[in-house]
């Protein structure tokens, strides 16, 4: 009888000898022979083990559960698409998230790679419907949790059924000390290469030790029998998109991909809890580096494009995180690697009044600063927090956040009239005037008239409308 050294030495039996095979060369898919039945079937058993065990009320054990059927239907195999250790914890993820592979996996291409694989940068999209169901922002149509859960079966089914995935790893936040890590499953190249864009690049196997990462569902190909089973209309032919805060999960469906916009309001939201359990304050913003320190500027989109501020920002998207390690943007754009600035040094708040009401510049207290984040007064027009993108973060606990990091902080705060004599000041007369705040050489500010009595009952009428008792009584014009 052999010794038990003997018997460790003996090859393992032919339905545990796995042949790989790359493809697509270096950082590509790897592909094994599918194992024999039993096999397959002992993964899926274990899988069906573990979501019965698990909450019946949680996604992934309810996805895992409702393709367990159509995987035996399709007679497909789950098989590694690396080595051993790393295939199999990448097919237990995305089958996790409702996916099963069918048959190869392209994990974290590069570009040249994508585009080699058919991937090609596409025409740009606007205006792709977007459904959140979470928010708190209104404007943005909401979706339940039933069509959610109805679309997802639907996408993850079409998923499954694709030759080909694509998985793509990334992040939101360009500081690994405070970010969301995002996976993206799809089942077009040219989606992944245009997500890989807007993402921050992660280090390998990082999704895989964080705790709560967000999914992103790709499905470009899917029927447009989707479309027409959750009731939407003819609106939504070139695509739509769902997303669900709760879930941590992003579906885009059609071209809905080419919608950069779009994708990053959706992004922001999706990740601001995240981001907010991390210990980091995310503010709809802009980051601006003056000699190594960080300004935290607050405007309008509009009005950062009638400024031209684009090229003196760090990012040219809204979105900043700031933590006790320093302060860094959401979405990658001038720098790839990512980038941990210093906390603000200076928070600037831009407003647009043409009737003379708010001076060039002036200096506000923490609680005068939460007040006009608050109101976010442009030209007669509110947008309370400066933002018009879904958030799950109310506008008051956002104006409390920059009201306490404020004060607790010491942090001089700022605020300018981006309009004068009528019109909108050029970007070198902002950059001056930014200049004399710094310097602290501020003009004294003119006793109020008739008009700062007009702008403040504009400004109280519609900020005890909107919020009404729940507005703080330190907020003061």
């Amino acid at each position: 009888m052999p010794s038990q050294r003997q018997r460790n030495r003996q090859p393992p039996p032919p339905h545990r000898r796995l042949r790989r095979e790359l493809v697509g060369g270096a950082g590509g898919a790897w592909a094994t022979t599918k194992p024999p039945e039993r096999t397959a079937n002992h993964m899926l058993g274990l899988l069906r083990r573990a979501a019965v065990a698990s909450d019946a009320a949680s996604a992934p054990a309810a996805s895992l559960r409702q393709f367990q059927n159509a995987y035996h239907r399709s007679n497909e195999r789950l098989f590694p698409c690396r080595d051993q250790e790393v295939s199999y914890g990448l097919n237990w993820a995305i089958a996790g998230r409702g996916v099963v592979v069918k048959d190869k996996v392209f994990h974290n291409l590069e570009t040249s790679e994508l585009q080699k694989g058919g991937a090609a940068y596409t025409e740009r999209l606007s205006g792709i419907p977007l459904h959140v169901r979470g928010n708190v922002i209104s404007g943005i149509p909401d979706v339940s949790r039933a069509q959610f859960a109805k679309l997802l079966k639907l996408v993850t089914f079409h998923l499954s059924s694709i030759s080909s995935l694509y998985v793509q790893d990334g992040a939101v936040g360009s500081s690994v000390e405070c970010d969301a890590k995002v996976r993206v499953i799809s089942d077009n190249p040219s989606a992944v290469l245009l997500l890989s864009n807007i993402l921050w690049k992660t280090p390998d196997r990082s999704i895989s030790h964080d705790t709560c990462p967000l999914t992103i569902y790709v499905a470009s190909s899917i029927s447009a029998n989707v479309r027409n089973s959750l009731g939407f209309g003819s609106q939504y032919a070139n695509g739509f998109a769902a997303a669900d805060i709760e879930r941590s999960s992003l579906i885009l469906c059609g071209k809905a991909f080419a919608d950069s916009a779009m994708l990053k309001g959706a992004l922001s939201a999706l990740t601001a809890p995240v981001l907010s359990a991390r210990g980091g304050l995310r503010f709809p913003g802009w980051l601006q580096s003056f000699g190594g320190s960080a300004v935290l500027l607050f405007a309008p989109v509009d009005v950062i494009k009638s400024l031209k501020l684009q090229d003196v920002l760090v990012s040219t998207d809204s979105g900043v995180v700031v933590s006790s390690k320093g302060s860094n943007v959401l979405f990658a754009t001038k720098a790839r690697e990512p980038n941990l600035f210093t906390r603000p040094t200076q928070v600037i708040i831009v407003s647009s009044d043409s009737t003379y009401a708010l001076p060039a510049v002036s200096k506000l207290s923490p609680g005068q600063a939460a007040y006009h984040f608050l109101a976010g007064y442009c030209d007669g027009k509110f947008i309370p927090a400066y933002s018009k993108d879904p958030s799950p973060l109310d506008p008051i606990a956002l104006a409390n956040s920059l009201f306490s990091y404020l004060k607790e902080d010491n942090t001089p705060t700022y605020l300018i009239n981006a309009k004068s004599s009528g019109k909108y000041i050029d970007g070198k007369e902002f950059m001056r005037l930014i200049e004399v705040l710094l310097s602290n050489n501020l003009p004294d500010r003119k006793s109020e008239d008739i008009r700062v009595g007009e702008l403040k009952g504009k400004y109280k009428s519609f900020l005890s409308n909107k919020f009404g008792k729940y507005l703080p009584k330190e907020f003061s014009f």
